[in-house]
C-alpha cells in the first residue's frame, strides 16, 4: 500500500463539504444529522454538494438513528437510497447492517454490496458494536467490501488504537482499515503510528454562532436536552488543514 495518507472529512451541509474540500480533504463523506451520529442526507443537499465538489463524494445510508439491526422496511429505504446515491452522482455509499446477536448481517450486506456496484463501499462503525471483531473483518473481505471504518471498538480511535493495530495486520492489504472517532490534529500522528493505518476520518469540526440577533430564551426545538440553538458545529478548513500538517 502507498505511504500516503487518505482524509475524509465526514460533513453534513454544503458549507461544510466545500469547507472540507478547501481544507486539503481527499474525500468527504456526506451525512445528516450527527447529533444522532449520521443518517442518510436529502436529495437536495445531496445534488448541491455533488456540483460543489472535485474530490470523491460517498454517501451514508443509514435510515434512522440507534442501532444497526433494520427491519425490511428500514432495509428497503437502504436500497432505495443507495439507487438514488448512484443517481445523484454519488462515488460510493457507506452502510453498516448487524444482526441481534452482533454478527454482521452477512446475506442483506451482499445484496447491498452488489445493488450499488460500482460504487465503493465503505462499511461504517456498525463495526464498532459488532461482538467479534476479528471474525466480523474476515466477513467484510469475503464480502467484497472496499473499507472499514472504526474506532477500535472504542469511544474513540486514540483510545482503540490496540485492536485497529491488530485489524490492520489483520487485514494484510486485503481491505484498507479507516481510524476514525475523535481524530483531532492533537491525536492524528499519534493514531497512524500505532495503528498504521493509511486512512484517517473526522468530522474536523468548530464553533459557528448563530446570525440571529433576536433569541427567544424560553424554547428550544431539541429534546429533553436542550441544545445550543445559537450555535452549532461545522466541518472547518483550516480544522482539515492542521490534521493535515500533524500527519505531514
Amino acid at each position: 500500500m502507498s505511504n500516503q495518507i487518505t482524509f475524509e472529512a465526514c460533513v453534513d451541509s454544503v458549507a461544510a463539504a466545500v469547507a472540507a474540500q478547501e481544507g486539503g480533504a481527499d474525500r468527504v463523506e456526506l451525512c445528516a444529522d450527527l447529533i444522532e451520529g449520521g443518517i442518510t442526507p436529502g436529495t437536495g443537499t445531496i445534488q448541491l454538494v455533488r456540483s460543489r465538489l472535485t474530490i470523491p463524494l460517498h454517501l451514508l445510508i443509514r435510515p434512522r438513528g440507534g442501532d444497526f439491526c433494520y427491519t425490511d422496511d428500514e432495509f428497503a429505504v437502504m436500497r432505495l437510497d443507495i439507487e438514488q446515491a448512484r443517481t445523484l452522482g454519488a462515488d460510493g455509499v457507506v452502510l453498516g447492517l448487524l444482526h441481534p446477536d452482533g454478527s454482521i448481517d452477512r446475506e442483506r450486506t451482499a445484496t447491498l454490496v452488489e445493488h450499488a456496484h460500482p460504487l465503493s463501499i465503505t462499511f461504517h462503525r456498525a463495526f464498532d458494536m459488532a461482538r467479534d471483531p476479528h471474525h466480523s473483518l474476515d466477513t467484510l473481505i469475503d464480502l467484497g467490501i472496499d473499507r472499514l471504518l472504526t474506532s477500535g471498538q472504542e469511544a474513540t480511535a486514540l483510545a482503540g488504537v490496540a485492536l485497529i493495530a491488530d485489524l490492520v495486520q489483520q487485514a494484510d492489504d486485503r481491505i484498507p482499515i479507516m481510524a476514525g472517532g475523535g481524530v483531532t490534529e492533537e491525536n492524528a500522528a499519534e493514531i497512524i503510528t500505532h495503528t498504521h493505518v493509511r486512512e484517517l476520518h473526522a468530522t474536523a469540526r468548530e464553533p459557528i454562532a448563530s446570525r440571529m440577533q433576536y433569541r427567544n430564551p424560553r424554547c428550544t426545538m431539541g429534546g429533553a436536552l436542550p441544545p445550543e440553538e445559537f450555535t452549532w458545529k461545522t466541518t472547518s478548513a483550516d480544522k482539515v488543514s492542521a490534521i493535515l500538517q500533524a500527519i505531514g
